[in-house]
């Protein structure tokens, strides 16, 4: 970004630190004025501008931030991304916004050759899904004046850190009370990353339901996965390939229940007949399946239309905004009495 000039010698940084104090805001709250971002408050924004008027800081060469809302993913490849995308699209076409798309490669933050393009792309705001970013990294975001949200983010954010996730816990809860509500009572679990947060919510909430219920936990009957089809399918037929098979899986995304529909059907096993199944998340082709899949359904657009306008309006004056979004239970096909 183009810094505009402080005088009397003084440089960028210690002159936005220094109105920053006698403000007593953060200086990437004094960023914000110099590049007319929202998520000030209007009496603020003239106590910030007052102070650069005073100390001559003009905006001499400023590069205004683009016109656009950065969403990042680890990797964009599910119709679970494309969900995000179409809720961020919502509220940046009402905002007047362009959207742009970027991949960072990590599941736990993106590197820094990400974060040098976003400070060069300068966007309004960004939205960051399943990751996080380092101190570092969102030091250096903030002292640009870029706001940033995560959405279900992979590790539990700092304090100061902005989120939008669901009730995760509750959903793991609800998708097992379902199945013990059938009779089942042996429950394999295909789950997600151990290292996300989401993936160890939902099996804390099997756990829970199974306590709950008297039912004894299985450590055997508990696989991981990675979120993607084939590791559902792979601990479909680890679980399957048991002589004391689970009469039901609960496996913590759709995708990965689809790879456990695969694995019953190696197996010769039937869908609901002879295995139960049920996922999360809630996917378009859920209702597709043969049988449509029984689901926890998560508002995927939703939190991205949440992160959106969370990040367009973020004061930093006021505490970071956490929202967990509902989720609900949507019985279909998959799932019948053992």
């Amino acid at each position: 970004m183009a810094a505009p000039e402080p005088v009397d010698g003084m440089s960028e940084r210690s002159t936005l630190s220094h109105i920053a104090a006698a403000a007593d805001v953060s200086t990437s709250t004094v960023s914000k004025v110099l590049n007319r971002r929202a998520g000030v408050s209007e009496a603020t924004r003239a106590r910030v501008e007052a102070l650069l008027h005073r100390h001559g800081y003009q905006r001499r060469g400023l590069r205004e931030a683009a016109p656009l809302i950065e969403l990042v993913f680890a990797e964009f490849s599910t119709v679970w991304a494309l969900q995000i995308l179409r809720g961020v699209q919502q509220v940046a076409r009402a905002r007047g916004l362009g959207v742009v798309v970027t991949e960072s490669g990590d599941h736990s933050a993106p590197g820094p050759e990400w974060v040098q393009g976003a400070v060069t792309r300068n966007p309004a705001g960004i939205v960051i899904v399943l990751s996080g970013v380092t101190s570092a990294q969102g030091h250096q975001l903030r002292a640009r004046g870029i706001p940033f949200v995560v959405v279900d983010p992979a590790g539990d954010p700092a304090p100061d850190v902005a989120s939008v996730g669901s009730a995760n816990w509750n959903g793991g809860l609800l998708a097992t009370r379902h199945l013990l509500s059938l009779g089942h009572r042996r429950i394999g679990v295909v789950g997600g990353p151990i290292d996300t947060m989401c993936s160890r919510a939902r099996l804390s909430g099997f756990r829970a339901a199974m306590e709950e219920a008297g039912a004894p936990v299985c450590e055997e009957l508990i696989v991981a996965g990675d979120f993607e089809r084939d590791s559902g399918l792979h601990g479909g037929q680890e679980l399957l390939d048991r002589p004391d098979r689970p009469t039901a899986i609960f496996a913590a995304n759709d995708l990965m229940a689809f790879g456990v529909y695969e694995a019953a059907r190696l197996a010769g096993l039937s869908i609901p007949s002879d295995l139960s199944v049920i996922g999360y998340d809630d996917l378009t082709m859920a209702g597709w399946a043969g049988p449509p899949l029984t689901t926890i359904r998560q508002p995927l657009e939703e939190m991205g239309r949440q992160a959106a306008q969370m990040v367009l309006d973020l004061d930093d004056t006021a505490p970071a905004p956490r929202v967990d979004l509902a989720i609900d239970l949507v019985v279909r096909g998959s799932t019948a009495a053992p």
